[in-house]
């Protein structure tokens, strides 16, 4: 049996024990969280989140995209979100690659350079920031005045808050 065969074992018995029940597609609390795929970050358990009152974005790094202004777009214009919570971690795969080093490593196995940008960061709260203002300056947005990023200690379960100046002409990469 693969580790997918008994993820579905899990759900049939979950599925099982848990009372069927109807959650509105948008989010109770209005809120969408941008964080990264780590598997040690359990954003619902960390915040105290329950079923249906939020939208978790996951990505590599918890960088803002492309994909993830659309879908934020779509979190805030057709599903109600109004405010976006940016959480990267400490300790991320993304701080031990390079820019070149991953993309080289990706054409040399498969003979493609890649479309996408790898995005690695070497200073976690500096990044925060720059995910703070990309979001912050996407004219797709209609909410962009609350925005906050912050930084999970992947050892202590706790956050820390990253605060941004925004100040007039400067540049986000």
């Amino acid at each position: 049996m693969g580790v997918i065969d008994e993820l579905l074992a899990n759900n049939e018995a979950f599925a099982a024990r848990v009372e069927e029940t109807h959650l509105q597609v948008e989010p109770s609390r209005h809120l969408a969280i941008v964080t990264c795929m780590d598997s040690r970050l359990d954003v619902f358990a960390a915040l105290g989140l329950g079923d249906g009152e939020a939208h978790v974005l996951r990505n590599a790094g918890g960088i803002i995209t492309d994909d993830v202004i659309r879908s934020l777009a779509l979190s805030q214009r057709k599903l109600g979100t109004r405010e976006v919570m940016l959480i990267h971690h400490d300790d991320c795969g993304m701080q031990t690659i390079t820019e070149d080093g991953f993309r080289a490593e990706l054409h040399e196995a498969t003979g493609i350079a890649p479309a996408f940008a790898i995005e690695s960061f070497t200073d976690v709260e500096a990044d925060v920031r720059q995910s703070i203002r990309r979001v912050r300056r996407s004219d797709f947005l209609p909410y962009r005045d609350s925005v906050r990023g912050f930084v999970y200690n992947v050892d202590s379960h706790a956050l820390r808050e990253v605060v941004v100046a925004d100040p007039p002409g400067e540049e986000v990469v």
